[in-house]
C-alpha cells in the first residue's frame, strides 16, 4: 500500500489519491478498468496547472459491472477514509448529464502506473465546453487558465459547442442550450477577447 504522507501539490496529491485507490482495490473481473477523469482534475493532469479541488469526477462506466461504481464510492467517495486522508473524494458522474458532443475526446495519462486501472482525461477543449453548463466562478477561472496557456483553440471550442448543442437538442434539455450559448459568448468576449460567435441553434433549442 502506498505511503500515507500527502503531497502539498494538487496534481501530485490527486495522483497519490488514485494510486491509493488502486492499492486498495479488490478485483471485480473487469480489470484493467478505464477511469475517465473530467472537470478541473482532467485539466491539472494534462496541463501545467495546479488548483485545489475537493472532488475528482470520473465518468460512470457504460459497460462495466455495477460493482465498479459501488467499490469506487466505498473506497474513495464522500466521508471515506481516503476522503479524510487526501481531502479529495471521488464522484461518479452519469455520461448523459454532461454538456458534451457525441464522442467526447479522452487522452491517456501515461505517467500513472496502476495495476487495476487505466486513467484517461477529458480533452481540454471538451472540459471547457462541459463547464459552460454550470459556469460558475471556478469554471471561468479554469477556462481562463487554459486560455492563458494557449491551450484553448477558439475555432475548436465553437465547433465542439455546436456538437454538444446538437446532442442536447434531441430531448427536454434543448431549452437550456441558449443559456449555455450565453456563457460561451461570455468566454469569447471576456476571456478570449474575440467577437462572440454567431451560432444558429437547432430549432428545438428555441422557445416557441
Amino acid at each position: 500500500m502506498t505511503s500515507c504522507a500527502r503531497s502539498e501539490e494538487p496534481v501530485a496529491q490527486f495522483k497519490e489519491f488514485l494510486a491509493e485507490i488502486d492499492a486498495r482495490w479488490k478485483p471485480v473481473g473487469a480489470e484493467p478498468i478505464t477511469l475517465q477523469v473530467i472537470g478541473s482534475a482532467a485539466l491539472m493532469l494534462q496541463a501545467d496547472y495546479d488548483r485545489g479541488t475537493k472532488d475528482g469526477d470520473v465518468l460512470e462506466s457504460g459497460d462495466g459491472p455495477a460493482a465498479i461504481k459501488e467499490q469506487l464510492l466505498a473506497l474513495a467517495g464522500k466521508k471515506t477514509k481516503l476522503h479524510d486522508q487526501f481531502r479529495i473524494y471521488l464522484d461518479v458522474v452519469q455520461r448523459a448529464i454532461l454538456f458534451l458532443p457525441q464522442g467526447p475526446v479522452f487522452h491517456p495519462v501515461k505517467d500513472l502506473a496502476l495495476k487495476n486501472f487505466r486513467v484517461e482525461v477529458l480533452d481540454i477543449v471538451d472540459v471547457a465546453v462541459s463547464k459552460l453548463k454550470r459556469y460558475n466562478g471556478d469554471d471561468a477561472n479554469d477556462i481562463r487558465a487554459m486560455a492563458d496557456r494557449d491551450l484553448l483553440d477558439h475555432a475548436r471550442l465553437v465547433a465542439r459547442f455546436k456538437g454538444a448543442a446538437d446532442r442536447f437538442s434531441i430531448d427536454a434539455r434543448a431549452l437550456d442550450v441558449p443559456r449555455y450559448l450565453k456563457n460561451l459568448h461570455g468566454v469569447e468576449r471576456d476571456i478570449l477577447g474575440v467577437t462572440p460567435s454567431d451560432i444558429e441553434l437547432p430549432p428545438e433549442c428555441l422557445p416557441d
